[in-house]
């Protein structure tokens, strides 16, 4: 470990931590499994944040419902297990441009802040969240997408390879974090416990170096 140094407070920022990219976790709920036909309904991004300590934290959560694209499916089933109701008059959905550019506008502001160059996409089987974002950018045609276009971080591989985990809500009970499954499949909640299961899963890794002398 000569090249990485993990003490809070020696020029180890968050800019420095991931080459260059800012994590933030997201989370999409959706009309189906296909980016290219099937409606993006719901997306959840959540900072991640570096504290006094070097440790990674949870920052601020932003999220929006999503009006489905013109012609969009909606599959039946995947509609029962979100439990969204795409027409529910009181769902206050943007459209997608708007959407994106609401969880966008501050993903760019943190990524300048830090000094970063860009957002690597955080996620739970994140090609999924990430093919999903992508599309509705191509869709839309918004400009300045601050995520890295194929790069992410998969909480998946890395639950696998600390906790012997794949499932979101194995991997968080194996890691300590409290799970609530009636609030499971709501993109703000999956979000925020896939946030919480990254940041601990780097805390720990670093701690195991710096307590071993690394």
């Amino acid at each position: 470990m000569s090249e990485r140094h993990y003490h809070a407070g020696e020029g180890y920022s968050l800019k420095n931590r991931f080459r260059g990219y800012l994590p933030v976790v997201v989370d999409v709920e959706t009309g189906g499994f296909n980016p290219g036909t099937d409606a993006l309904l719901e997306v959840c991004a959540v900072l991640v944040e570096q504290d006094e300590r070097g440790q990674l934290a949870l920052g601020q959560a932003y999220s929006t419902h999503v009006q489905p694209f013109e012609g969009a499916n909606l599959d039946p089933k995947s509609l029962r297990v979100n439990g969204i109701d795409p027409w529910h008059p009181l769902r206050a959905a943007r459209k997608e441009a708007d959407a994106l550019e609401f969880l966008f506008k501050p993903i760019r502001a943190a990524v300048k802040a830090h000094g970063c160059t860009r957002a690597i996409l955080v996620g739970h089987n994140a090609h999924f969240d990430l093919s999903f974002i992508n599309a509705a950018v191509e869709r839309s045609g918004v400009k300045r997408n601050p995520f890295h276009l194929f790069s992410s971080f998969d909480t998946v591989s890395l639950s696998g390879l600390v906790y012997g985990q794949t499932v979101l809500a194995r991997a968080a009970h194996a890691a300590g974090i409290a799970w609530d499954a009636s609030e499971a499949h709501s993109a703000v909640y999956d979000t925020k416990q896939t946030a919480r299961l990254f940041c601990q899963i780097v805390n720990r890794w670093e701690s195991l170096h710096l307590n071993n002398g690394d």
